[in-house]
C-alpha cells in the first residue's frame, strides 16, 4: 500500500507541481518506506525467541532521523523542492497504515 500510494501522490504532484517537488515527494514517500521497513525488520528480530536486534539495525533505528534530516536538506537546498511536498512523502507510510487498518475495520463488519 505504500508503494502504491507513493507512485500515486508522485504523478498527482507532477500533474499539479511540477519535477521539483514530484522529486520531494518521491524522496519523502522512499524514506518513509525505508523506515517503516526497518521498524518491520526490528520488530521480527526481537519476536524471534528474544533475540537482540543486529547492531547495524539498531544504529540505523538511532541514525536514521539524522539521516532523513539531512536527506531534507539536500532536497529542499539542492533540488529547490518545497518542504511541503517532502513532508507529505514523508507521511506517506502513516496514511497506507491508516487506509489498512480502515480497509480492515469494514471488512470486518
Amino acid at each position: 500500500m505504500t508503494l502504491v500510494l507513493g507512485v500515486v501522490g508522485t504523478v498527482v504532484v507532477l500533474a499539479r507541481h511540477g519535477i521539483r517537488d514530484a522529486v520531494g515527494f518521491l524522496v519523502g514517500a522512499g524514506l518513509s518506506y525505508l523506515s517503516f521497513q526497518s521498524w518491520v525488520r526490528l520488530a521480527e528480530t526481537v519476536g524471534e525467541a528474544g533475540k537482540r536486534p543486529a547492531t547495524g539495525s539498531a544504529l540505523f533505528l538511532a541514525l536514521r532521523y539524522v539521516l532523513i534530516g539531512l536527506a531534507i536538506y539536500a532536497i529542499i537546498e539542492g533540488l529547490g523542492s518545497t518542504s511541503g511536498a517532502l513532508i507529505v512523502g514523508l507521511l506517506v507510510s502513516f496514511a497506507a497504515l491508516a487506509l489498512e487498518l480502515l480497509w480492515g475495520a469494514m471488512g470486518s463488519k
